[in-house]
């Protein structure tokens, strides 16, 4: 059987009863970064087998996880933070387990999406989840994609690429819609910040170094007053 198991995204405390004892109970976690997951069990006193299981080995891991699974073993896939398979590693094992019957369970926990999303301040009912745009390929037809999305839309970035995310949003999207930047969701220097894309592009780029980990929430085109 295979364990999706949700791992918090920077306070350690941000992680369910249920999550623990699935960790404590199954015969081998695997891990994204065994070491920054070594941290999580210690902390809660969780001693069990791990194995790297992450976007540049998956696909020569799966065969042994899936065997050890196929033998009546469980397995808890996690990852650095967040629920697997959410743009981080978990897909391709999920695919190949119920292709060949092996159960799946996943589990509810933390996310970055959902609280930068809800305290928004953006409507929250229907939106769009755009994970991280790519980085050369394809990224030009999502954005124009985007540009056409009536609906609140949702993407993640990194610190070395945030600036030049929001500045093609400004350009594509337009610079005038309003958005939020999340930053260090649960963190010690969380912070979120509003206006208008061109505003944070500006803000952003004028930043003399920027760190962490970033949530854009980007709101509805407002829309045009028909005329008489």
């Amino acid at each position: 059987m295979l364990y999706l198991v949700p791992t918090p995204i920077g306070n350690l405390a941000d992680i369910t009863l249920r999550a623990l004892d699935v960790l404590r109970k199954v015969d081998l976690i695997a891990c994204e970064d065994t070491r920054h997951t070594g941290v999580l069990l210690a902390h809660y006193g969780i001693d069990k087998p791990t194995v790297s299981y992450h976007d540049h080995n998956e696909r020569r891991r799966a065969p042994n996880l899936i065997e050890r699974m196929q033998t009546g073993q469980s397995v808890a896939l996690v990852t650095d933070a967040g629920s697997p398979a959410l743009s981080d590693p978990g897909f391709y094992l999920v695919r190949l387990c119920r292709h060949l019957g092996i159960r799946v369970e996943a589990l509810p926990g933390a996310t970055a999406l959902i609280p930068a999303l809800t305290a928004s301040g953006l409507p929250c009912e229907r939106f769009v989840f755009e994970g991280f745009l790519p980085a050369r390929k394809g990224r030009r037809s999502r954005l124009a994609a985007l540009a056409d999305e009536h609906r609140t839309f949702v993407l993640y970035e990194g610190p070395h690429r945030l600036v030049r995310t929001l500045q093609d949003l400004a350009r594509t999207v337009g610079e005038g819609r309003t958005a939020r930047v999340a930053r260090e969701l649960t963190k010690k220097f969380e912070e979120s910040r509003g206006g208008s894309i061109g505003e944070l592009a500006a803000h952003y780029a004028a930043e003399p170094r920027i760190r962490g980990e970033f949530v854009i929430v980007v709101g509805a085109p407002e829309r045009k007053k028909s005329g008489r």
